[in-house]
């Protein structure tokens, strides 16, 4: 029997693998149409997660970091216009943009990983 800790952070795909349930060795696969994407178990829908959309890195050394300070600025990886990564848990799902909702950020969603599960009701 499988035990989780619940105090302990999981990586998302980690959590997709575990769900996922493999047929047996001498048991073919069922092929799913288009039409059928892969679904949740109704109970991981609960399960809270940590959406991010990531706007680019910069590899400094430990003295540049000592050294930042207020107006400091550091060059990140990612081109202006260029999409920004969309992280859950800390794994990359797709691609997104900022926008303005009224008077906080947002993000809209311009792609999706073609592997990540639908989240149906």
């Amino acid at each position: 029997m499988n035990t989780m800790d619940l105090h302990t952070d999981m990586d998302l795909q980690d959590l997709l693998d575990s769900n996922a349930q493999a047929p047996a060795a001498d048991t073919p696969a069922p092929a799913l149409s288009p039409a059928e994407p892969e679904r949740l178990s109704p109970f991981l829908h609960r399960i809270p997660v940590t959406l991010t959309l990531e706007a680019g890195s910069a590899r400094i050394t430990l003295q540049e970091l000592a050294d930042l300070g207020p107006d400091s600025v550091v060059p990140l990886d990612t081109v202006v216009g260029e999409p920004l990564t969309i992280k859950v848990n800390g794994s990359a799902i797709g691609k997104g943009e900022v926008v303005v909702c009224g008077e906080a950020y947002g993000l809209k969603v311009l792609e999706l990983s073609a592997n990540l599960p639908v989240l149906s009701h």
